[in-house]
């Protein structure tokens, strides 16, 4: 029997209705012709984060015999855990203001504690050490960026923290980073490159202050 108009126009639009509404449609038609596709950002986001946030700070800093002393800034931190956007975070300024306990040690126990989310902790130093590896996870938190020297891996230099990054923004990571460059400092050393995909892919806190260390 043949089709009238009517009903191929009426069996299209249902056709153009249902890919409309499966948001998956195009990528899983490219993935079935193993065409790339982008990755899921990782998404956090953690009610109540301030208490949270309050309580694992207070507990790594008691076991330096120290107290919280809230700045600002830690406001901004409270605000990416309540909902991070999808973005990954950069924790940059000065000195002695809590940026790597914050990166090495609050939000790694908190993200795994509300989302079973083990996250990839590493120094400059040992970024350098184990680049291929941390290339290789999805959560990455590195602490004193711009303290590391140049890789020279079998007489090839290689810039880790722009591979990184640009992993990062190909594979759609998540990164947190600690440092005590300024802005400008940062893209003096990693190039104009590695700062926009820093810039595009975290949410950027500037640490601003004496230092608790004095």
């Amino acid at each position: 029997m043949k089709q009238s108009i009517d009903q191929i126009l009426n069996r299209k639009s249902m056709e153009n209705t249902e890919i409309f509404n499966d948001k998956n449609y195009f990528a899983n038609k490219m993935k079935n012709y193993g065409l790339p596709v982008p990755e899921e950002k990782i998404y956090i986001k953690i009610p109540n984060a301030r208490a949270i946030f309050e309580n694992s700070f207070r507990h790594f800093l008691s076991k330096e015999n120290k107290e919280l002393v809230w700045f600002p800034e830690y406001e901004e931190v409270v605000k990416w855990i309540e909902d991070n956007d999808g973005r990954g975070l950069l924790l940059y300024g000065d000195c002695g203001r809590g940026k790597s306990m914050i990166s090495r040690y609050v939000i790694p126990s908190i993200l795994f504690a509300y989302k079973n989310k083990v996250i990839c902790i590493k120094t400059a130093q040992e970024m350098n050490i184990v680049l291929d590896d941390v290339l290789e996870k999805k959560l990455i938190s590195l602490d004193d960026i711009g303290t590391e020297d140049i890789l020279n891996k079998f007489g090839n230099k290689r810039l880790a923290l722009a591979e990184i990054m640009d992993a990062v923004e190909r594979k759609s990571k998540l990164i947190i980073i600690s440092t005590n460059l300024s802005g400008r400092e940062i893209e003096q050393r990693y190039g104009t490159r590695t700062m926009e995909r820093i810039i595009s892919t975290t949410k950027r806190i500037e640490f601003k202050g004496d230092s608790l260390r004095r």
